[in-house]
Order: structure tokens, then sequence, then C-alpha cells
């Protein structure tokens, strides 16, 4: 963090500034910030278009240095992750990412995540909402050491079919045969950096991992490298565009917190959610174990599914009919896709609907059409996630584009 960077983010926001505030700072046109955990984090800087665009065809950077990142270290760091998440971390090996969820004792998703593992006892977890107490609890008894590495990591998510040329001419020797969930260790400029092949866009792209005070001279030197490469500075409204297209699902957006529900039936299950590949039932025990259990091979109450429907305007925040009269559910997420050319969103429908009934459902979209708001009945149906999936986002090496 720059010496005038933060009086600079009060001003703008009144929020924090993170290391790479200053350069955010000279890319933002729009000036348009929103809340990230406290931190001024870019919604849109220029064009959403432009940007999303960019995702898909070029290269971006995002800021994710406001993410959660904590550190679990010791001779049981193995035994309390397993213990946390509804995966099974033994088999997660040095040097690999996996996306895992974690419960409460009712089954219920407190977060989702993921967890890095650095060695045999050394891992890092990184997720949305804060989690210190939580895991804290979860540690109670084991030989191990957690703490809170927020404000000592910096990150940077580098995506986009160029991600890759990029890096490798900033002369990242060996960058192209990182797999999938892949972690290693490079320099840009004489500084360290971890760099992970992971991110929130479903596309080929990667994650950088540096110390703040190096955080500048990566920025530059990315940057540089960038200009033959189409690279493009990026907010949060293009990301959540192609996070939709991808597949993932977005806490306080589709789902909840079992931590923050003011309301018990708030809070849901994995199975409810679509995740019940993140479940291992016959590993030791994990929280919220018991009570998948007991719901294992019941029927969801209701369930988060992602949806097609006709015609090309976005159902934002639309109610979800059967036979156009029934209502059975609610819009989450809504997006025209520019590049899969649908209409897709994520639903949650009481059962049995998106379930055993797949027919016959509507969602209802309101329009504004010069000044005066216009009902459209749409037809929808239930479809298979996530709806954008690209050959060179696991290809190994990647092309050249």
């Amino acid at each position: 963090m720059t010496a005038t960077a933060e009086p600079v983010a009060q001003v703008v926001s009144g929020l924090k500034s993170g290391p790479f505030h200053d350069r955010l700072v000279a890319h933002n046109r729009q000036q348009a910030w929103m809340n990230w955990m406290g931190y001024a984090s870019p919604s849109v800087l220029d064009s959403v278009e432009f940007e999303y665009f960019a995702i898909r065809n070029q290269s971006t950077l995002f800021d994710i240095s406001p993410m959660c990142k904590y550190a679990i270290t010791g001779p049981d760091a193995e035994a309390v992750l397993n213990r946390l998440v509804t995966r099974d971390i033994r088999k997660l090996k040095p040097g690999r990412v996996a996306y895992c969820i974690w419960l409460d004792e009712d089954g219920q998703v407190v977060d989702d995540g993921t967890v890095f593992r650095l060695s045999e006892t050394e891992f890092r977890l990184c997720c949305q909402e804060p989690q210190l107490s939580w895991l804290e609890d979860i540690a109670w008894g084991f030989d191990v050491s957690i703490s809170d590495v927020t404000r000592d990591i910096a990150g940077l998510a580098l995506q986009g079919p160029t991600s890759c040329a990029l890096l490798k001419d900033l002369g990242l020797a060996g960058i192209e045969t990182l797999k999938t969930f892949g972690i290693a260790e490079f320099a840009i400029g004489g500084a360290d950096v971890t760099i992970s092949r992971t991110g929130f866009t479903g596309d080929l792209g990667y994650e950088l991992w540096i110390a703040p005070a190096d955080a500048l001279t990566i920025w530059d030197a990315l940057m540089g490298a960038g200009k033959l490469r189409g690279l493009r500075v990026i907010g949060y409204e293009a990301l959540d565009m192609a996070r939709i297209e991808a597949g993932f699902l977005l806490p306080k957006v589709d789902f909840l917190s079992a931590q923050t529900v003011l309301r018990p039936d708030r809070a849901n299950t994995p199975y409810e959610l679509g995740l019940e590949w993140l479940v291992t039932l016959d590993k030791p025990h994990f929280n919220g174990r018991r009570a998948l259990l007991d719901l294992s091979g019941q029927t969801p109450p209701r369930k988060l599914v992602a949806i097609e429907i006709e015609r090309d305007k976005p159902a934002h925040n639309a109610l979800v009919y059967h036979k156009k009269s029934r209502e059975v559910g609610m819009v989450t997420s809504a997006l025209w896709s520019p590049t899969c050319k649908r209409n897709i969103a994520y639903a949650w429908l009481d059962a049995p609907y998106g379930q055993s009934v797949t027919t016959d459902l509507w969602v209802e979209i309101y329009l504004q059409k010069e000044i005066r708001w216009q009902r459209r009945m749409a037809r929808c149906h239930p479809a298979s996630r996530p709806f954008f999936s690209h050959p060179r986002r696991t290809a190994t090496p990647p092309a050249d584009y």
C-alpha cells in the first residue's frame, strides 16, 4: 500500500485502498467504485461491454486483494481442513488447489472458497466472507496455527485467452506446463510471485499472489507485456457476467451463508445448491456430515437450477411460474450471454419444479420502453451448467492466441 493511496480512496468512496489502488484510479474513467470487504473495488472502469469481451477474447486484470485469506499451518493442518470442508483434503497434493464448501452442524452451507495446499503442513484458504472465528472453532484441540493473512498477500486475476502467452512474454519459463488448479513459483521484475491456474471466469486464466510491497512492480510489468496481448483492466460487472456463464455461484446473490441468515429456512444444503459433487460422505467426520447422511437420497424441498429463457431480455429478479399461474420460484442471477447467445439465469425453484417437473415453466419479466413498464411472460426450461465451457480453460499447454 502506498502512502498516498489511502486518502485518495477515502475521497473517492469512503473506503480503504488496496495495494493496486493508485493504478486502478488511473484506469477508472467512470470513477465507479463498490465496497468489497471495506476496500474500494472498481465496478466498471471504462465500459462493461469492452471489459467483458476482453475476458473472452484478450486478457484482463482484476484486483482480488480484498478476498479473505487465511494461513493454516502445523502438524494437524490437513486434519483441520478435512474437518472443515466436505471434500477429502487428504487427496489434495502439495502444489494443488481445490474448490470447497463448508457447513454448519445442520448441513447448511457456511461459505465456499479455494484451498491451496502449499506443502504437507501448510495450507491457504481464500474465500469471500470473514471466517477466522469459524476456523478457530474448528481447530480447537488440534496442533495447528491459524492466521488472517488478507493484508499480507496482494492478488491479481489475469484471465483470458492470451493470458498464458502474456506470462511467457515476461519470461516465465514453464508457465505453459502449469495444469488447471496447479501452483508454481516464479519471479517477475525481481519480485517473487506465486501463480495458480485458477479463476472465476471459466476461461483460461491465472491468479497471481504477491507481497503488497511488490504490487506495483508486478502490475507495471504485466501492463507493459500486455500491450501486444490486448490486456485490459476490468471491474466487477464484467467479471459477474463471465462467472454466470461459467456456472459459478455467488454468496449474497445466489445463496446466503448459514452464519448470516436471520430466518432458518433461508440457509441451504449442498444438495439444494447443486453442489453434491463436492461432498465426500465416506471420508472421516466433517462438520455437517451427520445431517447430510440423514438428507442423502431425499428430494430437496427447493433447488437452485440453471435455466434458459426464450427471447433476449434478462430476467433480473423475476418470479418463476408453472403454467403462468402458480408461483414456484425466483431468479437470483440473470444475463443475456453475448458469447453463448442465450438468455440464461439461475433460479430457486420449489420441489418438484425444476426437478421432476420441467415443462410449462415461465418467468415474469418487466421491461421499460419509453418510460412505460411492460410485463412479459417468457417460457423457460432447466439447463445444465456451465453455460460456457471452452477447451482452452484446461488445455496444457494453452495455445498462443
